[in-house]
């Protein structure tokens, strides 16, 4: 299901038409998406960072979001640039290997809080079904943007 308010934020429009589409282009060739879930993907990624930079809980994304993540942090000029506005500060992806799946509670409350800050959120990029094996190590439970 797809939240639809008019007035929702999208990760789109604070990445703006460049970012977005070379984070799209990236999921595309990639990760083997089509064109309109890439853009999805990408749309969450940008929105999940911007929550992270002031969220109060821990920020864990879904095996879906994690492939805009990565694109998006592979953008390093762009990335930086988006913490800075956002955070004040550069939110660092810190791999933790052998740390387990990812915490569907954590997913979960990671959403809401992206819907609180207001944005548009595709609920069925949430998910956390233990067989994405796209899934890395990096996110592991450790909050994101935290040593």
């Amino acid at each position: 299901m797809t939240a639809t308010a008019n007035d929702q934020k999208t990760g789109r429009a604070v990445a703006g038409e460049e970012l977005f589409d070379s984070l799209t282009h990236f999921v595309i060739v990639h990760n083997g998406q089509s064109r309109e879930r890439a853009e999805r993907i990408a749309d969450q990624a940008v929105a999940f960072v911007v929550t992270a930079a002031a969220a109060t809980v821990p920020m864990v994304p879904s095996d879906d979001v994690d492939l805009g993540l990565h694109a998006l942090i592979l953008h390093t000029k762009e990335y930086a640039a988006l913490c800075d506005r956002y955070a004040g500060r550069f939110l660092h992806h810190n791999p933790m290997p052998g740390g387990g799946p990812r915490d569907p509670k954590k997913v979960a409350a990671s959403a809401h809080a992206m819907k609180a800050a207001g944005f548009m959120v595709f609920d069925d990029l949430w998910t956390v079904d233990g067989t994405n094996l796209a899934q890395c190590d990096a996110d592991c439970g450790r909050p994101y943007g935290q040593a």
